[in-house]
């Protein structure tokens, strides 16, 4: 009796590491006795050596690539030996084989990542469908106003959201702007983004304006000085329901870095403590936030620092990868914990993830962004205009790198940048489609976009 029950423990084990195997798709190849497992992914981009693709939870990847034959935009399945580094582009591992598969649901599987506003995946992949092109390439821009023709360049070119500055808040009562702001949703296909800066203290977009607020908002560190995360907590609300009131709907703050010496370009912005205190500041902001119709946005990720002004030149932040794990990671995680929306991504170049491309151009990046901290919302670039970027492909750059929502001032010469990329074969559509599906699934989540599911 004991030694079936011996045998039946024995077969019973075997059974479950078979299930576990299947499950986890690896196998064993016989010719080099590696273990092989499977990738699902959609193929983003192919050249002569290499093949780049991007996975369910928006991981980018990007393999040698001998043998296979890949396609733009299809759904594959790829057999591979060696070990995937989430936060890194190029990879070690090889491929042994791939083959396309079919799409399971109504929602392509190159969209559907189960991400924070998956609720409304179904309404904005519906709306998607009906768009044209030049509709989804409008959709990825959040435009500074222009100074002229405001009304003629949002009809023609459909603008995802208007980023409003100072000047455009300039001396003017508050039912002048909230008549502009109307006259911008009114002439809109698809209900705008109204962004701004109102961080408070030394950014003060709208709070400049004493027609509006008697004096400009406090900065967070007089703020927590004064009452501490109780005054935090307090000024969110305050300042949520002003900028909801004039139809702000997106907040292009806090600022998330960490900066503790004074000399420092980012010092007088931030919190002013350390990185524990900071964390709980992004967390109070975040939580203090939700259902004002405001949302707000952690910057300027993965951490400013202590460095230069990225608004006139380059910077480098020669920080190590632990130290910046450690130090710049946790206020931007604890934000995110709290259900923050979306992330802008700084100009900074960290070398100790990517050596050849600023913050807000690299996949390492926002592989580190979606991987390490799991983050399923909006990224958005700081302005693409800004003096740290001198590349002439910024613009298509920012898109390969996983950005869903580029801040640009010269649209007409980013949105010929992308067309111009989408007919030469050098970006492809899917990429489009997966950004602008991203923005509509966010608008549909803030309520600005209303559909009746059959």
């Amino acid at each position: 009796m004991k030694n079936k029950v011996v045998l039946f423990l024995s077969a019973l084990f075997l059974v479950v590491i078979a299930i576990i195997l299947t499950n986890n798709k690896t196998s064993i190849d016989v010719k080099t006795k590696k273990t092989q497992k499977t990738l699902k992914a959609t193929v983003l981009e192919v050249s002569d050596d290499y093949v780049t693709v991007l996975d369910k939870n928006n991981i980018i990847y990007t393999f040698l690539n001998d043998d296979n034959a890949f396609e733009f935009g299809e759904n594959v399945s790829i057999e591979y030996t060696g070990t995937l580094d989430k936060n890194k582009e190029k990879q070690t591992a090889n491929i042994i084989s791939a083959s396309s598969f079919s799409n399971d649901g109504d929602i392509p599987f190159s969209l559907n990542d189960d991400g924070m506003f998956s609720q409304f995946y179904e309404m904005a992949y519906n709306k998607l469908k009906t768009m044209s092109q030049d509709e989804k390439i409008g959709q990825i821009f959040l435009v500074r106003v222009p100074e002229d023709n405001k009304i003629s360049a949002l009809q023609k070119y459909k603008f995802g959201g208007y980023l409003l500055f100072e000047r455009d808040f300039k001396g003017k009562a508050k039912e002048e702007i909230i008549d502009m702001i109307n006259e911008f949703q009114e002439n809109a296909n698809i209900p705008l983004l109204i962004a701004t800066d109102e961080e408070g203290g030394e950014v003060s977009r709208l709070s400049s304006n004493k027609n509006i607020v008697s004096e400009p908002f406090k900065s967070p560190s007089e703020l927590y000085d004064e009452g501490g995360l109780s005054a935090i907590r307090k000024d969110t609300i305050n300042k949520s329901s002003i900028l909801k009131s004039l139809g702000i709907n997106v907040n292009l703050a806090p600022v998330v870095d960490v900066s503790t010496s004074p000399d420092s370009y980012m010092y007088e912005r931030t919190l002013k403590k350390d990185t524990k205190t900071t964390s709980d500041y992004a967390k109070t902001v975040i939580e203090a936030s939700a259902n004002t119709g405001v949302s707000y946005t952690l910057k300027h990720f993965p951490g400013y620092g202590d460095n230069e002004d990225t608004h006139t030149s380059s910077t480098t932040d020669n920080r190590t990868y632990s130290d910046i794990l450690e130090y710049d990671i946790p206020p931007f995680k604890s934000g995110i914990k709290a259900g923050a929306e979306a992330v802008l991504v700084s100009h900074n170049t960290v070398p100790a993830l990517d050596k050849d491309n600023p913050a807000s151009l690299s996949v390492n990046v926002h592989n580190l962004l979606r991987n390490e901290l799991s983050f399923t919302g909006v990224i958005i670039t700081d302005d693409l205009e800004m003096g740290a970027i001198n590349d002439s492909d910024a613009v298509i750059k920012a898109i390969k790198a996983g950005n869903d929502l580029l801040i640009v001032t010269d649209y007409e010469s980013a949105i010929k940048q992308v067309k111009d990329a989408l007919e030469n074969g050098s970006l492809q559509e899917v990429l489009i489609d997966k950004m602008a599906f991203r923005v509509l699934s966010w608008k549909y989540y803030k309520g600005l976009m209303y559909d009746v599911l059959k």
